[in-house]
């Protein structure tokens, strides 16, 4: 078995370099132009220990977890030395910040450190977030606290496991160093596993600099690692935009079927994969309120969750108008095919939608009357103030008949409100083929019995920063990785917070 909490000797950067970790990096960005990125190394740090590693994912990457787990291993996802074959480096990208454009902005406490072709086939980013500055860091220090790391580990591992596409956290590590924020933190760096870190921020770095040539060879980069069939297409470029506009509906269509708030949706934590990236203020719904905002820097509630669908197309539109010397030979065609890309969202993302609350309500077949069916629950839910997560996963108990709708009904603050429409569902379940254990089984597939509860993820980083226990992260990372299950001893897992365990504001944590 690893010991995740493996003491490890610290090494200097010089020292480290004596025995390096060998890890099969085959790096495609890296042989990009120098202006794409700065050339970076990772600032050492003073005395690194393992946290947690990811040995699935390590095993997934086609990497030796067990080699991972040594000194040396430990050095590397420290960032204190620089395996054969990695080529660390800062990306440059700009981004619109809350709808303001902010023309550099560029990795500032991260460093891609190579990609690998996993066992899959897939070609996917290390990258070591916490280490150390950048000439984009913009006179930050480059560094991490351990809270937002593990936030990040926990939060991206649950999504994973959820179904949700993902970067992942591979690694995280104590630095053995305190960090500066609103008070003195302890330090810690991140691994993270992405598709690519392409962004549509990566796009308007080069567009706002007027710089073609970079442009058409990160648009050819993309294409070539994410969409590779829409180089034989007849316009490969407005291909490309119409999959990234397809990927992006499908996500953000996930997002709400499980009440999930990304919290900051600027154009720089937009991937032009389809991944979600950037677990800053991020958080889990529980009440349901299509308004409801957590971060603390969303005074406007721009990015509040009912709101999500509106922005990621805003943010496409942005990516669209970097595109648009690559989409036409003119203007004209040029936003003509732009446009044509950008109608795919809408349709798409209201088709997986409604077929994402379909399942969710345990139908296998399209009725025309299914969105006022759906929309009915959750006025209902809104009006009641229902947990969103609990309210679906106890209506699968209630598809196996009346004797199943007490615990439901005890979500909602007045019961006989939800009786119209559980009138109106059981009428439609009845145009249903599937019996009701079928059913309920597969409503306990698609709605899960437990998400990452904020004020549950909250005591966790608490225990492990305040006082280094970190019991509560692994028992709560081990509860997340099977969401769908109900484990006896974990029950409180899939409880809402009570009224004084409310948290109601999140945080950046950079």
């Amino acid at each position: 078995m690893v010991d995740r909490h493996r003491d490890v000797i610290p090494m200097s950067h010089a020292q480290s370099q004596d025995r390096v970790l060998s890890l099969p990096f085959d790096n495609s960005y890296s042989r990009l132009p120098e202006r794409f990125y700065a050339r970076v190394e990772p600032s050492p740090v003073s005395a690194p220990r393992l946290i947690r590693l990811n040995t699935a994912l390590a095993e997934q990457l086609g990497l030796d977890a067990e080699a991972l787990n040594t000194p040396e291993g430990v050095a590397f996802l420290a960032g204190n030395s620089i395996p054969a074959g990695a080529a660390p480096l800062a990306m440059a990208y700009a981004g619109h910040q809350f709808g303001q454009f902010v023309p550099q902005l560029g990795d500032g406490r991260a460093l891609l450190m190579g990609e690998v072709v996993g066992r899959d086939g897939q070609r996917r980013d290390i990258q070591l977030k916490g280490s150390g500055p950048t000439p984009f860091s913009r006179r930050g220090d480059g560094r991490a606290a351990l809270g937002p790391v593990l936030r990040e580990y926990l939060i991206s591992e649950a999504m994973a496991a959820l179904g949700v596409p993902t970067t992942r956290a591979l690694a995280a590590v104590a630095t053995g160093e305190a960090v500066l924020r609103e008070r003195v933190l302890p330090g810690a760096v991140l691994a993270r596993v992405a598709a690519s870190h392409i962004r549509v921020g990566t796009f308007q770095y080069f567009a706002a600099r007027g710089d073609l040539e970079a442009l058409r060879l990160l648009a050819d980069h993309a294409i070539a690692r994410h969409d590779p069939a829409a180089a034989d297409a007849s316009n490969p470029y407005q291909a490309f935009l119409a999959g990234v506009v397809l990927r992006q509906a499908d996500l953000v269509s996930r997002w709400l079927e499980l009440g999930f708030i990304h919290g900051v949706m600027n154009t720089d934590n937009t991937t032009v994969s389809g991944e979600t990236i950037d677990y800053g203020p991020c958080a889990f719904m529980e009440g349901f309120d299509p308004a409801t905002v957590f971060s603390s820097i969303d005074y406007a509630g721009r990015y509040a969750y009912g709101n999500q669908p509106r922005i990621m197309h805003w943010n496409l539109a942005r990516l669209a108008e970097a595109l648009l010397p690559l989409l036409g030979e003119d203007e004209d065609s040029a936003l003509a095919n732009a446009q044509e890309a950008l109608a795919g969202f809408g349709p798409r993302f209201e088709q997986a939608w409604l077929d994402g609350m379909r399942r969710k309500l345990g139908l296998t077949t399209a009725q025309e009357d299914d969105p006022t069916l759906v929309e009915g629950l959750l006025n209902v839910m809104g009006g009641n103030g229902a947990d969103f997560t609990l309210t679906f996963r106890r209506l699968g108990d209630a598809a196996m008949g009346e004797t199943g709708e007490a615990a439901l009904r005890d979500l909602f603050t007045d019961p006989a409100s939800l009786t119209p429409w559980l009138q109106d569902w059981r009428r439609r379940l009845e145009r249903e083929p599937l019996t009701p254990q079928a059913r309920r089984d597969a409503m306990h597939a698609t709605n899960p019995a437990l998400i990452p509860r904020n004020h549950l993820v909250e005591a966790a980083l608490e225990a492990a920063t305040e006082r280094l226990d970190f019991a509560p992260f692994e028992e709560m990372l081990d509860a997340l990785s099977r969401p769908f299950e109900e484990r006896l001893g974990l029950e409180r897992y899939m409880l809402p917070a009570a009224p004084q365990e409310r948290v109601l504001r999140t945080f950046c944590g950079t």
